[in-house]
């Protein structure tokens, strides 16, 4: 038999393996959100490029330095400061938001299907954006007629949902399937609104629906910027709580977490990052599927990393697949929800196909 000695040795020395794999796992975290980092950049530069007006990627760089400095003032400083660059920032800012919101509200219903789009609020957005474009009726009048609608309505499933697990103490399946029910609802609504419309509504109200970034300006760049700021800091606070949620609600309960105030306060600041950014872009789908799962597969998923993760790589995803839409046919630029949607639809296949959720 081992002496005390021996066995309290040998206890340390297992704690000491377990500390330097955890610290080696803690890297591989931290070096992907630097990849991810350096993903945005370097497609943010290639996209600036593109254009009916060559420019390199060392003049873009040259121009955006001197632009902090200096009012634009030549053709090539034109164009990437208020033609090109407002678009990918706007890309950064969208694929950001949107996949932060699925990943928290994956966290907290536990469910690898649950993102902003199949849980109803893009179809939301959609339907008081095509209100707006076809009726030009809504909540607010003039300029922000079509932003301020789809807003309002991108919140309405969530106030659904949220009444369901509070007054009839909805389980996480039935928030989704509540989610997915208001989805087939306001699409078919939408659908209803364009049946009856003319033709040249029903193409603009369509192109809101699958969402694009042609329409990014300055002006759109600073609310979606507060939006995101002020919804990513308390989204970010209730991570650990998250993480607690993923063993179980009993055992949640256990150690301290109330369940249900905190999936009702993740759901609706979630709720809120959504709407404030597809107001801007229209309904652009799938970034908040695709990007946490991407993200899960590499470096887990503990919310603290995986939430900046998730966001950086939803960028880097968003913007590459809309320097893609602006390119694969050029000079016609197609929606970027398109292509979005293109890597949405094979990943379902994915995650049914799959034996187990090996990372989940």
């Amino acid at each position: 038999m081992p002496s005390g000695t021996e066995t309290i040795t040998g206890t340390r020395t297992k704690r000491a393996e377990i500390k330097e794999q955890y610290k080696k796992f803690i890297g591989r975290k931290i070096l992907f959100i630097l990849f991810s980092l350096l993903l945005i950049f370097i497609i943010a530069g290639i996209a600036a490029t593109l254009g009916s007006y060559p420019i390199t990627v060392t003049e873009v760089y040259s121009i955006i330095w001197h632009g902090l400095f200096q009012n634009p003032e030549t053709t090539k400083e034109i164009v990437v400061w208020n033609l090109r660059l407002p678009r990918i920032l706007m890309g950064i800012l969208a694929g950001i938001g949107l996949a932060i919101a699925g990943t928290m509200m994956q966290g907290i219903l536990r469910n690898p299907m649950a993102s902003p789009f199949t849980l109803g609020i893009s179809a939301g957005a959609g339907f008081g954006a095509a209100l707006a474009i076809i009726l030009s009726a809504g909540f607010v009048a003039g300029e922000y007629l079509i932003i301020g609608n789809a807003f309002i309505f991108a919140l309405i499933p969530t106030f659904v949902i949220l009444g369901l697990a509070r007054y009839r103490r909805a389980t996480p399946e039935t928030m989704i399937l509540a989610g997915i029910a208001l989805l087939y609802i306001f699409h078919a609504s939408t659908t209803l609104l364009m049946y009856f419309s003319e033709p040249e509504a029903v193409k603009e109200a369509y192109f809101w629906m699958v969402g694009s970034l042609g329409k990014a300006s300055w002006d759109n760049l600073l609310p979606a910027s507060i939006v995101l700021v002020v919804c990513f800091i308390p989204l970010l606070w209730k991570s650990w709580d998250v993480n607690v949620m993923g063993a179980g609600d009993e055992i949640a309960k256990s150690l301290g977490v109330n369940v249900e105030r905190t999936r009702i306060f993740i759901m609706v600041i979630a709720s809120l990052l959504t709407a404030g950014i597809i107001c801007f872009t229209g309904t652009i789908g799938f970034i908040g599927l695709v990007a946490p799962h991407m993200c899960r597969m590499v470096i887990g998923g503990d919310n603290r990393f995986l939430i900046p993760a998730s966001g950086l790589f939803g960028a880097a995803l968003l913007l590459g697949a809309d320097t893609v839409a602006r390119t694969i046919i050029a000079p016609v630029i197609l929606p970027v929800g398109i292509l979005t949607a293109f890597m949405g639809g094979p990943l379902f296949l994915y995650l049914i196909m799959r034996r187990r959720r090996e990372y989940w």
